[in-house]
């Protein structure tokens, strides 16, 4: 492909960046933002290929290749928006996904106030099937295949979406699975079925089942989104490709997207941790917790040693499934979430209700009028009537007072104290967040760096950083895009994984190398699809590790070279270490292998950063301006800059605002921005 475009569309806005792939060391980048069309993502992706195509004047029949980050799998599980999904389990295990786990969210008192959601797969839509298999795979009772086909008829009257078929110990033997699904092909000819023993094979019946119920639930709107964007893709050219980034940071083909769109859950947020990763590639800065502020949510992730963590679980709202993702966690805070005053406590609350794209803030001046944190910031003075959103959406303050002067009035407050209020509030929020992400995960924020991104991180990132200690801030040259940055970026991924449950003393190096070769073999089918040489493939292992007598277990990666050379005692000592870090001690007890786990994907594009014109430390060539803004209780003057007026070296003295397209930065009194030779805004205490 010669052109690569990565496109993130989030709750309030779609990015779009482009650039010549046979250029990537010294080409120049394209980008482009623009309103999200929630009632149909498609429309806004295909509006601003449009756009970003005509900005480069490259015609859109050219070849490209996009990379898209989407969120339509999280809104339908956010919004109950998903399939009428038929379940059919072994006998006795009908009720499995009203057991579930003993997990209640929250607190000691969390039971009290509680409210289970209902099961995505309800039982009036669950059937049982005459069949068991041991947990060794050994078939105890065949397969009743002429009562399941009475079982799947009924549920075919009942009007039902898609099809899971999740079997006990299915992970271990899927014949009965796969006998099932034969037969529910013929029964149910235009249902889609997923079955546990390809969508998650790994023992533990519930998180097994849940996955593959949770697939069922998002696969036919999945589907029909990818399906229809990748046609009106096609018909600018048969040389455009298209893949979908999945919640571990790598991309699946449009095929991939719609088997197995579980994956999908967090496609959105993984595209920023990987835009902040090629980023900090540039700088000194390995370690450090990514923070991405958009319109609807706020997402962080650590990542140590250009690394991002990452878990075998996601969770979106209170579901949690069995899917590899980086460890990525969401809150309900960003630019349009909405403050309000509860009659019943009479205190201040920010979101989680957002106006989104549509009215959005007050302050756009498109119709909106309930008071939200980014006319929280208009107001304050820390978003200029002079910013631009986008390039071309302009501000407005005196739509944004009459939104704040509301929250004021309720709490009897003068509008300054109520939108400093607002601010407060919703970077606490955030603040929580990184200390879940850090801290109640052995890690000291104070250690690591804080990359803000999205298209209100920067605003933020500098009250935060002060509270954390996170030092420096670092904002990209191109913050409010970055994600998109990051799926242009990311590279063809798959995983196979296989439930062993054998102790050390019950297994050999040679065995467990055995495996590996296997599941090696079977992730990496899926790249020779997409024609990427084995020699271009990387090779990631994993073992999910517990000691004898425990429920729960942790993953520890695997060098393949490490594991020949140290083996299984190699393999020990790095578990009771990641332990040690998480719980303060390590077991003398025998450990236990779970799960083995391959991930192969291809070597990611190397597309370097240009460097920005030197200049010195003076920066009074870019001010374009200065006004009022609101800090701990009084007024000051702060200068604005144009951004893109800038040069490495230049140093800005806070209070001051940085303006561009996509974004505006915030340094706050007491601190100073540094420029970088790339154009990084580096800011610290001074």
């Amino acid at each position: 492909m010669k052109y690569r475009l990565g496109v993130d569309v989030g709750g309030t806005f779609t990015d779009l960046i482009l650039f010549n792939e046979n250029d990537s060391t010294n080409g120049k980048v394209f980008s482009v933002k623009l309103p999200s069309t929630p009632e149909d993502p498609s429309i806004g992706v295909i509006d601003g290929i449009r756009r970003i195509c005509k900005k480069a004047n490259v015609q859109v029949n050219d070849s490209i290749h996009i990379m898209h980050g989407t969120t339509v799998a999280t809104n339908a599980i956010l919004t109950g928006n998903g399939a009428r999904v038929g379940l059919v389990t072994s006998t006795g295990y009908k009720y499995v996904l009203q057991i579930a786990r003993s997990f209640i969210p929250g607190g000691l008192g969390a039971w009290v106030i509680f409210n289970k959601s209902p099961p995505l797969a309800p039982l009036s839509l669950t059937v049982e099937a005459d069949e068991r298999i041991d947990d060794r795979g050994n078939i105890l009772q065949p397969l009743d295949e002429n009562k399941l086909r009475i079982s799947l008829k009924n549920l075919n009257k009942k009007n039902i979406e898609a099809l899971t078929i999740s079997f006990i110990n299915a992970y271990a033997n899927d014949v009965h699975e796969k006998i099932a699904e034969r037969i529910a092909k013929e029964e149910l000819p235009d249902i889609p079925i997923s079955i546990s023993s390809y969508v998650n094979p790994e023992i533990q019946e519930y998180e097994r089942t849940i996955t593959t119920v949770c697939n069922s639930f998002v696969r036919p709107i999945v589907s029909k989104y990818v399906r229809n964007l990748n046609s009106k893709i096609k018909t600018f050219s048969k040389d455009v490709k298209l893949h979908i980034l999945r919640s571990d940071g790598g991309l699946t083909s449009p095929a991939g997207a719609e088997m197995i769109p579980v994956n999908l859950l967090m496609s959105g947020p993984a595209g920023g941790v990987a835009g902040a990763i090629w980023n900090a590639k540039k700088t000194k800065y390995k370690n450090f917790l990514t923070f991405d502020m958009g319109g609807t949510s706020t997402d962080v992730c650590v990542v140590k040693d250009l690394n991002p963590q990452t878990r075998r679980e996601t969770t979106v709202g209170d579901l949690t499934v069995r899917a590899s993702s980086l460890d990525v966690r969401t809150v309900g805070a960003g630019g349009g979430s909405i403050a309000h005053v509860p009659d019943l406590t009479g205190a201040l609350r920010v979101g989680p209700q957002s106006a989104g794209a549509l009215p959005g803030p007050a302050g756009y001046g498109k119709g909106g009028e309930k008071p939200t944190v980014t006319d929280a910031n208009i107001v304050l003075g820390y978003l200029p009537e002079t910013a631009y959103l986008g390039g071309d959406m302009k501000i407005y303050k005196s739509k944004a007072i009459p939104a704040i002067q509301s929250i004021a009035e309720s709490l009897k407050f003068n509008i300054e104290r109520a939108a400093e209020g607002i601010y407060n509030i919703v970077n606490e929020r955030m603040i929580g967040a990184l200390r879940l992400i850090s801290i109640q995960q052995g890690y000291d924020p104070r250690d690591f760096a804080l990359v803000a991104f999205g298209g209100a991180g920067p605003i933020h990132a500098n009250a935060l950083a002060n509270i954390l200690g996170s030092w420096p801030v670092i904002v990209p040259p191109a913050p409010g895009v970055l994600c998109a940055y990051g799926d242009a970026t990311t590279y063809v991924k798959d995983e196979a994984s296989r439930t062993i449950m054998k102790r050390f003393s019950e297994t050999t190096n040679n065995e467990i190398l055995e495996i590996f070769d296997q599941l090696i073999e079977k992730a990496s089918a899926a790249l020779d699809l997409e024609d990427i040489p084995r020699n271009n493939q990387t090779i990631t292992l994993e073992a999910d590790i517990r000691y004898t007598g425990q429920v729960l277990h942790r993953t520890v990666t695997i060098n393949k070279d490490v594991f020949i050379r140290e083996g299984l005692n190699g393999l020990g000592k790095t578990f009771d270490e990641l332990h040690k870090r998480l719980y303060t001690f390590a077991l003398d007890t025998e450990r236990e292998i779970i799960n083995l786990r391959a991930i192969v994907e291809d070597k990611s594009l190397i597309l370097d950063a240009p460097k920005i014109k030197p200049g010195n430390s003076d920066s009074e060539h870019a001010k374009v301006g200065e006004q009022k803004t609101f800090f701990n209780g009084g007024y000051c003057i702060s200068k604005i800059y144009d951004r893109s007026k800038l040069l490495s070296g230049n140093k800005i003295p806070g209070p001051a605002i940085l303006i561009q397209p996509d974004t505006t930065t915030l340094i706050i009194p007491e601190h100073i921005g540094y420029i970088d030779e790339i154009g990084n805004i580096i800011i610290q205490p001074m």
